[in-house]
């Protein structure tokens, strides 16, 4: 079992090879490839590797599936008795990919 510990979008992700995983939206379309640099842990059956910060040599590969919705989420403001009522909503946006590659580096 391989996997990374990686960062993007300011967050922090754990990914294995053939796993799909949503990120915030970046640009691209499906289909494009990326590669992340900043792996913070990479991990082999063997040994696991931690970066200080970063560990040398590293890298995840993954390719753009798509650009998704999340589900609607609404946002409701009153003020009682002063008539004062407000309904929003909010979808967040998601790039969904899929890890093609973990290279653990020394």
């Amino acid at each position: 079992m391989t996997y990374a510990i990686f960062r993007a979008q300011g967050q922090q992700f754990k990914v294995e090879p053939g796993e799909t995983v949503r990120l915030p939206l970046m640009e691209g379309k499906p289909g494009t490839k990326l590669t992340f640099d900043e792996v913070l842990l990479a991990a082999t059956d063997e040994k696991a590797t931690v970066g200080t910060p970063l560990v040398k040599g590293a890298k995840v590969t993954a390719e753009i599936v798509d650009h998704v919705k999340a589900k609607k989420l609404y946002v409701f403001r009153f003020k009682r008795r002063k008539n004062y009522r407000r309904k929003t909503g909010h979808r967040q946006q998601y790039t969904e990919i899929k890890i093609t590659g973990v290279k653990v580096g020394s």
